[in-house]
Parts: C-alpha cells; sequence; structure tokens
C-alpha cells in the first residue's frame, strides 16, 4: 500500500511541476536578461502590458449606469401610479 501512496504522490508532483512551468514562464523578469536591446523591449513590453490593464473600462461602471438607468424609470412609472391612484375617488 506504501509504494501506491508514493506511486500517487510521484505523480501528483510531477503534474503539479508541469502545470506550474507555463505560469513561471508568464512572468519574466527583465532585468536579467543580459543583452540591453532585449531588456529594453522587455520593460517596454510589461509598460504596454501595464498601461492596456490600466485603460480597461471598469464593467462595474457600465453596470451601475444600467442600475441607475432601471432606479430612474421605475420611479418615474411608480410616480405615475400614483398620480393616478390620487385620483380615484374613495369616499363614493
Amino acid at each position: 500500500m506504501d509504494s501506491t501512496l508514493v506511486k500517487f504522490a510521484l505523480a501528483a508532483l510531477t503534474i503539479l511541476a508541469i502545470s506550474a512551468a507555463p505560469a513561471a514562464a508568464l512572468e519574466q523578469n527583465c532585468r536579467f536578461i543580459q543583452a540591453k536591446p532585449d531588456r529594453e523591449s522587455c520593460y517596454k513590453r510589461q509598460e504596454e502590458e501595464l498601461a492596456a490593464k490600466r485603460n480597461k473600462p471598469a464593467p462595474a461602471a457600465t453596470d451601475e449606469s444600467k442600475t441607475l438607468e432601471s432606479l430612474r424609470q421605475m420611479r418615474q412609472d411608480d410616480d405615475a401610479v400614483y398620480r393616478s391612484i390620487n385620483n380615484i375617488c374613495r369616499g363614493c
């Protein structure tokens, strides 16, 4: 039974190591690149990626504007209903 556990643990560690390798490759540390033009292009690429992330519109802002518009529409509908109710004769 111990050999089965060891085989399972070895397989799990191998899968973990393989899946973690691409994640480590995504984060490139530019300061360790020896060639100056390559290092500068790496820095420029990182700056562009960071700028692209910063310039993305916030999805919450669009959702918030839709929510405010729907609330405004509901308030108008409620006002119309209240005006029609006030015109009803209650003591007739």
